[in-house]
């Protein structure tokens, strides 16, 4: 077993956290000494203790004088600062590790090479780079926050064979079947928020919310230019937060967040300044056409994902919005729907295989 084997085995644990550790990353350890594991973590819930503690703390009393004899393979590179846990990096010290391996470096300002550098001033052997792009892909909403300053950009529509979302006269059609409705309340527990406008709001009155998956709720973001929708609306009903984005007013009031472009327009660029301010990691963008065209347009957007159905006809129907499209980096069939995923590239690693 080589050093891509065990940070293989670290990913594999970080994405146990999928769905509970945004806005932190998710991140998995393994300690070894002389080919055998004897410590196995990761970041189990935001606040919660980062990786490198569960994976020290999981080494069993026969083998803990082993520690200081070890090393310790983390695919993000540990904290060194003080937040909600004390420094990572503190830890390694404590326990006398002599060498760290990583899949990457943390872009976080407060970290950011700063927790390599004390490691090796410390006399600490550090090697980085090991399965870079995998890691990058795994916690890529965490990086995009933190490298573009934006939320990470997932545009979702359903659509008929003729590549319609609704019927004539924007009349709200079933087009996804229920495993693939299961799916998307899969990417919803997923994602930090779900955001429609304000015409999707009027049409279909959705409640934007995780039904039909394990994990959290995402926060709901609706997009209002003057502020004409009732509230007595589904994504209002539960007392859950809910961000209007506006050109009236900004405020708060209770579990409703109004917030006004500085701009005092609305596009995807002043979108999302305000959800980057709010510390949104990652959006779902799950209507309308209007506002699925304006972030593909601006090239804004990260992530495309459509369930077709190939069965459905919806002759002088409401349009989806148009890309050009390629090749999808992945497809699969759901009971009769076909789901395609597109990707702007960013994060993408040169093995494909990595996508999930």
């Amino acid at each position: 077993m080589n050093d891509e084997w065990y940070m293989r085995r670290c990913l594999q644990l970080a994405k146990l956290g999928a769905g509970y550790v945004a806005p932190n990353p998710m991140v998995g350890a393994v300690l070894v000494h002389d080919g055998r594991i004897i410590g196995e973590g990761y970041h189990a819930k935001f606040g919660g203790p980062h990786a490198e503690v569960n994976c020290i703390d999981s080494v069993k009393e026969d083998d803990r004088e082993l520690i200081s004899k070890s090393t310790l393979y983390v695919s993000l590179e540990p904290c060194n600062h003080h937040g909600k846990t004390p420094p990572c990096t503190d830890l390694i010290l404590d326990h006398k590790i002599p060498k760290v391996v990583l899949a990457q470096h943390d872009p976080f300002d407060l970290v950011n090479g700063s927790g390599i550098q004390r490691l090796r001033d410390a006399g600490v052997e550090v090697r980085s780079g090991i399965l870079e792009e995998e890691a990058r892909w795994l916690n890529r909403r965490f990086i995009c926050m933190h490298e573009k300053r934006r939320p990470y950009v997932i545009v979702k529509w359903a659509e008929s064979a003729d590549h319609c979302i609704a019927g004539e006269g924007n009349i709200p059609v079933k087009i996804s079947n229920d495993k693939a409705n299961r799916l998307v309340h899969r990417w919803r527990a997923e994602e930090a928020a779900i955001m429609v406008g304000a015409g999707t709001a009027r049409a279909d009155n959705p409640f934007l919310t995780n039904r039909y998956w394990y994990g959290g709720q995402p926060t709901r973001v609706l997009v209002s230019t003057h502020l004409d929708l009732p509230l007595r609306l589904n994504l209002f009903a539960d007392g859950s937060k809910v961000i209007i984005i506006n050109i009236e007013k900004h405020a708060d009031e209770g579990h409703i967040l109004y917030r006004k472009p500085a701009s005092g327009s609305i596009d995807p660029g002043s979108i999302m300044q305000i959800l980057y301010k709010e510390k949104v990691q990652s959006v779902l963008i799950e209507g309308g056409a209007a506002l699925h065209q304006s972030f593909i347009n601006s090239g804004i957007w990260d992530e495309i994902r459509i369930i077709q159905n190939p069965a459905l006809q919806l002759p002088s129907g409401l349009r989806a919005a148009r890309f050009n499209e390629e090749m999808p980096m992945r497809k699969i069939q759901l009971a009769g729907n076909q789901v395609a995923w597109y990707f702007s590239g960013t994060y993408l690693p040169k093995d494909h295989r990595s996508i999930d």
